[in-house]
């Protein structure tokens, strides 16, 4: 092999390299949507998707939500509806959150979520470190797709929790029409499942949620700088 040939072959990998990492860059999702929650105009854009007994409130920096009495989650949408759609935020629980119900309260994702409470959910346990993907239907049946446990990025009570969930209908390949499902903590990909049966969840909106195993009374989270995304190109 002559040291011209070796030159040629280490200049298109080098090339292919270029043009996979060109179209890895193309293909990455566009932000259509963000908001930081300064402002009492940017937290008014949020609505209540479900929850009966749910109150809000707000700082200069971020969304708060509360659970009342009798209900284990509430959740809330942005403005954003749409069936493929990716959508992060910061999430904390507050330390104002009875102690009793810290330990079995999570900080949630939500992805073509309905009033019905019917979802793909990104769930994390701030003091157990456990992260789980879920798909909630609507008649309340909860189907598990992927649970982790002692994720070291999920962080405790105040604690900055950066949350990323994915839910992107394949569009070739032998599972072409089935839902891609990928959840994040910190940056650390907690959850990659390929759900065949994404019909079964008819809703369009995107948000966030906070609750608990049982009751979730007293649970109170922070949510800001919400960037929701879609596919490129679309």
């Amino acid at each position: 092999m002559s040291v011209r040939y070796l030159h040629t072959s280490a200049a298109l990998v080098a090339l292919l390299a270029a043009l996979a990492l060109a179209a890895s860059a193309a293909a990455a999702p566009v932000g259509v949507y963000r908001n930081n929650m300064e402002t009492e105009a940017q937290r008014g854009q949020i609505a209540k998707l479900f929850g009966e007994r749910c109150g809000r409130g707000g700082s200069e920096t971020a969304f708060r939500a509360f659970v009342g009495k009798a209900t284990g989650e509430c959740a809330y949408r942005t403005p954003v509806v749409g069936r493929d759609l990716e959508i992060a935020s910061v999430a904390r629980l507050l330390s104002k959150t009875p102690k009793p119900v810290q330990r079995k309260a999570f900080l949630a994702l939500d992805l073509r979520a309905g009033g019905d409470g019917s979802a793909y959910q990104l769930a994390v346990f701030p003091l157990q470190r456990k992260a789980q993907l879920r798909k909630v239907l609507a008649d309340g049946s909860v189907d598990y797709l992927q649970i982790e446990k002692n994720v070291e990025t999920v962080q405790g009570a105040d604690r900055a929790n950066e949350l990323r969930l994915r839910a992107f209908n394949l569009t070739s390949g032998p599972e072409k029409g089935n839902c891609q499902i990928l959840g994040y903590v910190g940056g650390k990909l907690v959850a990659e499942v390929t759900d065949p049966a994404a019909g079964e969840l008819q809703g369009r909106a995107s948000g966030f949620s906070v609750g608990a195993i049982g009751s979730a009374k007293g649970a109170t989270a922070s949510f800001d700088n919400v960037v929701v995304r879609v596919p490129s190109p679309y």
